[in-house]
């Protein structure tokens, strides 16, 4: 506990991802503004924390990852001795803190074994439909835990997930014409896709396809991925690797095709946005159940990858986009659905912890 003329010194553990990072940073930022506290974040070499962390004025600790090998192999033999190395790294960073806060990935579980080594609180955060391992280890622990939905397999409060104010309280004007001038887009509507950090080739592929058709009517801002090769140059079509200002983007568009992770579905429904998501095949299904409860409300739709033709893709985006009324339908139902403010909750609580 801190003395009571010294700040808060916090850790925050969601390196890997994005959908780890981000939810991350927002309650990073809402401790600092509601409380004054000094925030780190940890993280590994591997992850977008790198970039993303001191772009966003934080302090970066990084730790070896810890993967878990699916299979048996060398790799499985030498998990403890790679766990060990983590939490002696980890408890190094902490041992001045007062609070961890973790919200899953590979550098969460070697966090919350440290805090309970040291007698640290510690906070865990789950985003997903489905807990991952991670969390469910510091739940155990004796982490006080907190989920975005309910019936996540974690005992926990439910309070949604945590989006950074630059989004809930964006001046959506400013930012339309800041996209506008930065990617040279006219005044069609606009359906922004992207597959995420990585891209999705299944995403690409569907647009390479439908691009002439959609365009013949709407402008497509399209994220496509650093790692896949760029789509060819069309008429009222703008390709980039990837979007670092993503409230322009939200804000500039009228409609989204996405993937539907956790902190997409977060930030796309924060921002009023109407959706059509394109779970992630892989895993455990939680990418389809992160969007059916804005899919209930009428905000977005869901198709299925698998299902996911050029033909598909221009049927979907002009059932929305070329019919003013459901258009309109769906942004309201998507405002209405926006939780409340998750991040200044987790912040509060932490900070309450502590007094």
């Amino acid at each position: 506990m801190p003395a009571s003329n010294e700040p808060l010194r916090v850790v925050v553990a969601g390196g890997g991802t994005a959908g780890h990072i981000e939810p991350a940073l927002a309650v990073a930022e809402a401790l600092v503004e509601r409380h004054g506290a000094q925030v780190t974040a940890l993280g590994t070499p591997r992850g977008l924390e790198r970039d993303l962390v001191p772009a966003r004025g934080f302090d970066l600790e990084l730790i070896d990852p810890v993967p878990v090998p699916r299979r048996p192999s060398v790799d499985l033999l030498k998990l403890p001795f790679r766990v060990i190395r983590a939490v002696r790294q980890t408890r190094g960073v902490l041992r001045d803190a007062d609070a961890l806060i973790g919200f899953g990935g590979y550098v969460s579980a070697p966090a919350y074994l440290a805090a309970r080594s040291l007698g640290i609180p510690f906070f865990v955060h789950e985003a997903n439909a489905r807990a991952g391992l991670a969390n469910k280890l510091g739940q155990r622990l004796g982490g006080t835990s907190y989920n975005a939905v309910p019936d996540s397999g974690m005992p926990g409060e439910v309070v949604g997930i945590p989006v950074r104010a630059s989004l809930r309280n964006a001046d959506h004007a400013d930012a339309a014409a800041r996209a506008r001038e930065t990617w040279g887009l006219g005044t069609r509507k606009t359906l922004l896709i992207t597959g995420g950090s990585q891209g999705a080739v299944s995403l690409n592929k569907a647009v390479a396809g439908a691009v002439a058709t959609l365009t013949e009517e709407f402008q497509v801002l399209h994220a496509y991925g650093k790692r896949n090769t760029a789509p060819a140059p069309h008429e009222h079509y703008v390709a980039l690797p990837y979007i670092d200002d993503m409230a322009a983007a939200y804000a500039v568009a009228d409609l989204i095709v996405c993937r539907s992770g956790a902190m997409t579905v977060a930030e796309v429904t924060a921002s009023g946005l109407p959706a059509v998501y394109v779970p992630l095949p892989h895993g455990n299904g939680e990418q389809a159940l992160n969007a059916t409860s804005v899919v209930d409300a009428g905000a977005a739709r869901l198709v299925p990858d698998s299902e996911l033709t050029s033909d598909r893709l221009v049927s979907e985006v002009t059932a929305i986009l070329g019919d003013d009324e459901q258009l309109a339908t769906m942004r309201a139902a998507a405002r209405d659905h926006a939780a409340g403010d998750a991040a200044a909750l987790l912040a509060d609580a932490v900070a309450a912890a502590l007094q």
